[in-house]
């Protein structure tokens, strides 16, 4: 039996790593401690009689020691913005129903559209032609049987087939959609795979069910790599398919402009162009290193930015890394919400409500303190969180360096070896620091 309550307990034993996998994956050095950690008991009792949650207590329990696993999937709804923290018990349920029934209506939709959603199959070859022709016999389909996912083709033959005209999707935005299915199931079997969890069929699914809905309903951005990665933790954290939706979609409204790369431009350029920015204020010897070897772009970095460092970390501690730069950063005002629940990002020039300076996590009070405003917002947490690996892997960067590819070698040793704590605090100090030059610069 598990005890919840362990005082420095890993997370290790809440997301179990299959035995065959357990020499290739890094231990999680996240440790649940009393005093420290956002308990159980401490989170129920956040709330008043009618379901209020007191945000500022909770946020300088998660500043100090992260979230208990037990109760991370809830936490992570609030940190998300999927409610505000002023709601009560019942205007949560009934939020909670009405999104549960549209996600059952756009998963509906996308399966009127492929039969495959919703099917217990996966998809791992293109199923229709750039022209809009069905494919009638994938090459590979996937389907999740007991224990693990094994691979079996459609019919007897592995033959491709493309259907005649008759049968041709002429809608482009349906056929840009099919184009993205068989990449969704690819980067699906890919994504933790290591996890006792995913040897779960049910949860496979869901993953690729979710990530082919948000594909439709967002088609400016549709489906990237990556987005697996990002999707994840909310299946491992929500039971219910349609929670963890919502909690995806709301941490996609922060990160979907990364995934948003045109032929000109990455998607991750502003945070990139930040990151060189704060580099050559605070380590002026690094910056000029890096751009001697090609690097002033820092496009090196483009995959901590992508997936929020899920490669740099285990899977626990990637979590609690999160949690910490979304308490750390949490703005009550970032979304409005409508009386059904619905929430929007704030309107520019609007007039949020009085709240206390308590209810901003600590790097946002910060940025209020020094009046940070940039076109875009303040710049996010996670560009100091790059700026701190680099800072702390400065001299071997300078020393070993010849090259971009011995740039790439070095971040790439980070790997398991990165505290997700100390690179929060070290992140800390780094934007007091650079906030305290650029006023010095101003003056």
């Amino acid at each position: 039996m598990m005890r919840w309550g362990n005082s420095g307990q890993a997370a290790d034993s809440f997301y179990q790593v299959r035995p065959d996998c357990s020499q290739n994956v890094p231990s999680t050095k996240f440790k649940i401690k009393a005093g420290k950690t956002l308990s159980v008991r401490k989170w129920h009792a956040a709330f008043t009689r009618e379901g209020c949650l007191d945000i500022a207590s909770v946020l300088s329990r998660i500043q100090r020691g992260g979230v208990h696993p037990a109760i991370r999937g809830e936490v992570w709804e609030f940190l998300l913005g999927c409610y505000d923290p002023g709601s009560t018990f019942d205007e949560r349920d009934q939020i909670r129903h009405r999104r549960r029934m549209q996600y059952a209506r756009w998963k509906e939709e996308c399966r009127e559209m492929d039969s495959h959603v919703s099917s217990g199959k996966i998809i791992t070859a293109p199923i229709i032609t750039e022209d809009g022709f069905p494919i009638n016999d994938p090459l590979v389909l996937l389907e999740a049987t007991q224990g693990t996912s094994s691979s079996s083709s459609s019919s007897s033959t592995t033959r491709v087939e493309v259907s005649d005209s008759t049968n041709r999707v002429t809608d482009r935005q349906i056929v840009d959609w099919k184009l993205t299915l068989h990449q969704i199931g690819l980067d699906v079997l890919r994504t933790d795979r290591s996890m006792v969890f995913y040897e779960n069929k049910e949860n496979l699914q869901k993953l690729w069910d979710i990530l082919a809905v948000y594909a439709w309903i967002d088609k400016e951005v549709g489906y990237c790599q990556g987005m697996s990665d990002l999707c994840s933790p909310m299946i491992v954290l929500l039971n219910d398919e349609a929670d963890a939706f919502w909690c995806f979609e709301r941490l996609m409204r922060r990160l979907r402009g990364n995934f948003r790369c045109t032929q000109q431009s990455v998607g991750v350029e502003n945070q990139l162009q930040h990151l060189a920015s704060i580099i050559q204020v605070l380590d002026p010897k690094l910056h000029d290193h890096l751009e001697t070897l090609g690097g002033g772009d820092y496009l090196f970095a483009f995959r901590m930015f992508m997936v929020l460092f899920r490669r740099e970390l285990s899977f626990g501690d990637s979590l609690y890394l999160w949690e910490m730069m979304w308490a750390l950063e949490y703005d009550p005002d970032i979304f409005t919400y409508d009386e059904t629940g619905v929430a929007t990002h704030k309107i520019e020039g609007s007039k949020p409500k009085v709240k206390s300076i308590r209810q901003f996590g600590k790097y946002e009070r910060e940025n209020m303190k020094n009046g940070v405003n940039d076109g875009d917002g303040p710049v996010p947490i996670s560009v100091f969180l790059v700026a701190s690996v680099l800072k702390e892997n400065s001299p071997k960067l300078l020393q070993e360096a010849q090259g971009i590819d011995d740039v790439i070698r070095i971040l790439n040793n980070v790997n398991g070896h990165l505290d997700a704590k100390r690179t929060c605090a070290v992140a800390l100090k780094l934007h007091r620091k650079y906030l305290k030059k650029m006023q010095g610069k101003k003056t």
